[in-house]
């Protein structure tokens, strides 16, 4: 089955990126290549794209999609927090634009066959890089009751941590817990049947997205390109970044406000001892939803948050 999905709010990223011919741009979370595609035909003849994915079927992907562009695109399977890695082997200094697309890709969904989809019965996995050891059922599987509490409350924002992560024990000491079918069950169960009969989302949501993000260490890896990215931009260069839950557009949102802070001196103070100065220049003031139209043709974009900063010049 080809790799599907569809690119979140394009024509925003494009404008939030401002791609222009001859300059560097790096998508982090390649996907399904839709981003990287319209990135590559605004930068092209000269420009340089780099892609990043964790996931090797997104390389192989890319590697087909963006063909017609292949002389001014480089491949790396890893993760975007070793940009400064693909940077030096593309003898590049720095990037004019950097993209993240977080989340998960309608082809994890439909088609990975790593248990991402409480709808399929499949081997309870959720890495993005099958080269990490830990899989979902090993966590799923090891963590303490309070352990697991934490993390579907912390990660997935699950009102019925508690009695989840109680019948997961219990069902756990009859059998361990191997595929995505067992795990929708066993949270079904747990969650009060007023409450399932109320609800859009099936009650195994917020749980498969609590373990696909322990799994795959997505906020922490958010965290530190956060903490980095502006060694990785060139003065007006841009950063743009899609989220999808609540947890990571709180990571991206403060940041940004941090760097775009200038002086913290006490305001009593009369000259500013401090001499710090804002390093970016926040473009979004608040976080862009997508419209009624795209979500409709897009139903997955519907939860995508868009902020956008630009790094000041030195």
């Amino acid at each position: 089955m080809a790799y599907q999905h569809i690119p979140a709010m394009p024509q925003e990223v494009l404008h939030y990126l401002d791609c222009k011919p001859g300059r560097a741009y790096i998508d982090g979370t390649l996907g399904g290549g839709g981003h990287a595609e319209l990135i590559c035909e605004r930068i092209k003849p000269d420009g340089t794209l780099i892609g990043i994915d964790q996931d090797a079927d997104a390389i192989e992907n890319a590697r087909a999609r963006l063909q017609p562009y292949k002389d001014i695109v480089r491949l790396y399977h890893g993760s975007f927090t070793e940009i400064p890695r693909f940077l030096e082997q593309t003898g590049i200094a720095a990037a004019d634009g950097i993209l993240l697309d977080l989340g998960i890709s309608q082809h994890h969904l439909e088609a990975s066959g790593r248990g991402f989809s409480f709808q399929k019965d499949e081997p309870l996995d959720m890495r993005m890089d099958v080269r990490r050891a830990e899989t979902a059922a090993d966590i799923v599987n090891s963590l303490t009751e309070p352990e697991l509490i934490r993390l579907f409350r912390d990660y997935g924002d699950e009102r019925w941590s508690k009695p989840i992560s109680r019948r997961i024990i219990a069902a756990r000491k009859k059998q361990p817990i191997d595929t995505s079918r067992q795990l929708a069950e066993i949270v079904s169960a747990a969650v009060p049947a007023r409450y399932r009969k109320t609800q859009q989302i099936h009650p195994a949501t917020r749980v498969f997205m609590a373990l696909r993000i322990a799994v795959n260490n997505e906020l922490d890896r958010i965290r530190q390109f956060m903490e980095e990215m502006l060694d990785w931009l060139n003065p007006g260069g841009r950063v743009c970044v899609l989220s999808f839950h609540s947890g990571e557009d709180r990571i991206v949102k403060q940041q940004l406000k941090k760097l775009a802070t200038g002086c913290i001196c006490p305001p009593k103070l009369p000259v500013c001892a401090c001499g710090r100065k804002p390093s970016v220049r926040i473009l979004t003031k608040k976080a862009l939803r997508p419209g009624v139209a795209e979500v409709a043709a897009n139903p997955m974009a519907r939860s995508t948050r868009l902020r956008a900063a630009e790094r000041t010049a030195e």
